[in-house]
């Protein structure tokens, strides 16, 4: 009879699951290293930041770590149209 309860044998692990998924949308892991990376090279300069308001520096970090989030994005967008769409069509051979 099965059982219908859960087992954590048949769990996937933690890391097992961040390495599954990084290799299927490779640049969204790289996206969200990069948004910390900005917004903590931005945090860690609010120190020399001389006359400027810091409401302003805090709009300009997070205006760029923003960006590279989203930059992130689009490149995944496209990337999977490629593996989806244009790599099958140009670089594999006809179906048979």
């Amino acid at each position: 009879m099965p059982s219908d309860e859960w087992s954590a044998a048949e769990d996937e692990g933690q890391l097992s699951r961040l390495l599954r998924k990084s290799r299927d949308s490779p640049f969204v892991p790289m996206g969200v290293a990069g948004f910390v990376a900005v917004l903590s090279c931005g945090l860690y300069k609010l120190k020399s930041r001389r006359d400027e308001k810091l409401s302003l520096r805090l709009i300009h970090v997070r205006v760029a770590a923003q960006g590279c989030a989203v930059g992130a994005v689009t490149l995944g967008v496209l990337y999977s149209m490629y593996k989806d769409y244009i790599r099958p069509r140009f670089f594999d051979g006809p179906k048979k």
